[in-house]
Parts: C-alpha cells; structure tokens; sequence
C-alpha cells in the first residue's frame, strides 16, 4: 500500500515534470490519471503539437491558411474562416477560368474573322490592341504609299486614322494643314503616328461581318467581368487572412501572450446617478 510520502511524489513528478526515486533508486510513475499532457497537445493525423495559447506564432499560422490560429486556441469559429476560405477561393477560380475561356474566345474570332484576309504570321496583341477591335471595323493601312516615306491612314473612320487624327492635333497649329515635313510639328506627329498606329501584321477588318463583331465585343464583355469578378474575390481571400490572423492575435494578447503583460483582463463601468448608488451631492 502506497504511503502518504509516495503518493506526494508521484504529485511532485506528475506536476514538475521530474523522474521521482523511491527509497531503493527505483523510478515512481506518474499519476495514472493524469491527462494534462493529452488536453495540452492538438494531434492531426500522425502530427502532435503542445497547444500553447501564448504562443506569438499561432496568430502567423492564421496568415498562412485563414482559421488555423483559431483552431490552435482551440476556437470552434476556425470552422467559418475555412469556410469563407473555401468559398471565396472557389469563385477565384471559377471566375478566372471564365476569363480565360472569354479571352480566348475573342482572340479565336479576331484571328479567324477580323484578321483571315490579311496573310502572314498573326501574333497575339496586347489587351489595348483587341480591346480597340471593339470600336473600329477595320485598323485601317499603317502606309498608305508603301515604298516611299511614311504616309499615315487618312480615313479617319479607321482605327489608324484616327491616330493620324489625334497626332495631328496634338502637334499641327491647323491639324488640316500639313507643316513641311522637315519640321518638328510634322517629325513630332509622325513618331506618335508610329508609336501608336496598327502594325502590318496586326491589320483587321470586320466588314461584311457585323454579327462576329457583335459576338467578339460580348466576348470582351464578358471577360472584362469574369476578371473584374476574380479580383473582387482575390480580395476577400486577402481580408479573410488579415481578419483571421488579427483575431488570432488579438485572443492571445487576452489570454497573457505575445508580449502582454501577465495577469487576469478585468472590465468594469459605473453610472453617475444616484439611484444606482453614487452619494447625492457628489
């Protein structure tokens, strides 16, 4: 039968975590009963880490995946963190994959409408280039009169044209007429004409195909969505992290961790009327 000074080591060995001796050098076990090293650790599958709610890592573990740090505290409210997760990472991607299909879309018709009567190679442009495909049926020539200087498109309807139009009036006195062509006014409107005008390889038309153009700006359009939708949710992605690490951090902070200082939160409040207690007259 176990004496009452055997019995205070085992609590001693239990408690500080000692190997205790019994008077003949033999090792005492711990208390059988003892579970404060089970409700002390998470397990995850073969995985087991001590729980320490002071920890200043377990608010960073939230940063990482949203409801982690909770689950750590031992908060039952992880559960919505992954939840909005999961969510909002699901609609990330549904809507980017919409995006793509669309963009692809547009490209396809634009290559095989707008741009199957012009030869050569026809490489991918960039977003302003298709998304000037919207408003203009045909780019319009880059030079009117191969072989000679650079004669710019005069056909203001077309995309080229217009250009030719805006460089005109941002460096003619009269953008109806022509300074020499040795001047700085003309050189001047030349250069934005080549910097902003449709190449050669890059040339489109959209007549006698009206419907495919209405089919290539809906295309647009729903891309445009799609993408604008995908970064709504790459947002929310964003605010579930910080709002998940920032509660994290701050269950830490109230429960003594992370630098604060020791010591039980109290709050308390009193009302200046006295039918509540305060003295009349003070």
């Amino acid at each position: 039968m176990a004496t009452p000074l055997a019995h205070a080591q085992r609590v001693a060995a239990a408690t500080a975590g000692l190997t205790a001796r019994n008077a003949d050098g033999s090792a005492i076990s711990a208390l059988p009963d003892s579970g404060v090293a089970a409700t002390n650790r998470i397990h995850i599958g073969p995985f087991s880490i001590p729980r320490r709610d002071s920890s200043w890592w377990v608010p960073f573990t939230s940063t990482v995946l949203p409801g982690a740090g909770q689950a750590l505290l031992g908060q039952h409210r992880f559960v919505a963190y992954l939840a909005v997760e999961a969510f909002t990472l699901l609609g990330y991607v549904n809507q980017a994959n919409e995006a793509t299909r669309e963009r692809n879309r547009y490209r396809a018709l634009a290559s095989d409408v707008a741009r199957a009567f012009f030869p050569g190679a026809h490489p991918v442009g960039t977003w302003a280039y298709y998304e000037s495909m919207e408003h203009y049926v045909e780019s319009g020539a880059f030079d009117r009169i191969p072989g000679g200087a650079l004669t710019p498109e005069s056909d203001e309807t077309t995309f080229n044209g217009a250009m030719w139009l805006l460089a005109r009036r941002t460096y003619w006195r009269d953008p109806n007429v022509q300074p020499a062509t040795t001047s700085n006014e003309y050189q001047n409107s030349i250069n934005l004409y080549i910097a902003r005008a449709v190449q050669p390889e890059f040339s489109w038309s959209w007549r006698n195909a009206q419907l495919e153009q209405d089919l290539y700006r809906r295309s647009i359009g729903r891309a445009n969505q799609a993408y604008r939708s995908a970064t709504a949710q790459l947002g929310w992605l964003i605010a579930n992290h910080l709002l998940s690490t920032v509660d994290a951090f701050v269950t830490v902070r109230f429960r003594g961790g992370a630098g604060s200082q020791p010591g039980p939160t109290t709050m308390s409040a009193s009302i200046p009327w006295a039918p509540f207690g305060r003295p009349v007259g003070r």
